[in-house]
């Protein structure tokens, strides 16, 4: 299962008003586990940037100047989310002006499956603040680096706060999966297996076994392979 955990920064509050998006990041989620894989994009929102928004996220109108508009880069993000479900804290807000945006690219609008972790955090926690910053310190997130809104830092966050909101980040038990990096943000999952309590029968021939023996004895007394043959012998 593929899902993509969102978040955008944005000049301001209402896409209807002529705010519009400045950054977007994306962090993939596979079988609840993180990828590795990331889309992140700084975009020219063409107008100026207000004080108030400036504040929040820091990305200041000369630093966004020189960056891509969003028509130049919806196909890609949109390629990039496919039909992945979306964790997002706020849907109605990232998704109201992610759509604006695709509609004036000239674009449809998302259609994907929407979890939006501030109901889902509400629903578990009644009556508990939901900010990010606040369940962070309830489920014991460092958020240290969160001095400023950030897009996909705020999604690398967002992240381990769904999978706690999910049930914590060992959610398939049943698989009692390990996993590890081989170094190029490849996913390598390592399920652990149980013995058999009847071990199968060999597949290989006698006419093998013993094409194997006499290729084995040609090696010597040092081959890997004769010391093998030992221990079987013994056992």
């Amino acid at each position: 299962m593929r899902e993509i955990v969102l978040d955008t920064e944005t000049t301001g509050l209402s896409h209807a008003e002529g705010d519009r998006l400045v950054e977007i990041g994306c962090v993939e989620l596979i079988n609840h586990i993180p990828s590795g894989e990331h889309f992140h994009i700084y975009l020219n929102p063409q107008r100026s940037m207000p004080e108030e928004a400036f504040r929040v996220h820091g990305l200041s109108e000369e630093f966004l100047s020189d960056k891509p508009l969003f028509k130049d880069k919806a196909v890609e993000f949109r390629n990039f989310i496919h039909d992945a479900r979306l964790i997002i804290h706020n849907a109605p807000f990232d998704m109201g002006f992610l759509n604006a945006e695709l509609g004036w690219a000239g674009l449809p609008i998302l259609d994907n499956e929407v979890i939006d972790t501030v109901m889902l955090a509400r629903k578990k926690h009644p009556g508990a603040r939901v900010s990010l910053d606040a369940l962070c310190k309830h489920y014991g997130i460092d958020n240290s680096r969160r001095t400023l809104h950030g897009a996909l830092l705020d999604s690398e966050i967002l992240a381990e706060v769904y999978l706690e909101l999910i049930g914590g980040k060992q959610v398939s038990l049943a698989l009692m999966a390990e996993v590890e990096s081989d170094g190029s943000d490849a996913l390598a999952t390592r399920v652990a297996a149980l013995p058999r309590p009847i071990p199968l029968p060999s597949r290989v021939t006698a006419s093998e076994a013993a094409a194997h023996e006499a290729f084995v004895g040609k090696m010597g007394e040092s081959a890997i392979w004769a010391q093998y043959a030992e221990v079987a012998a013994a056992e």
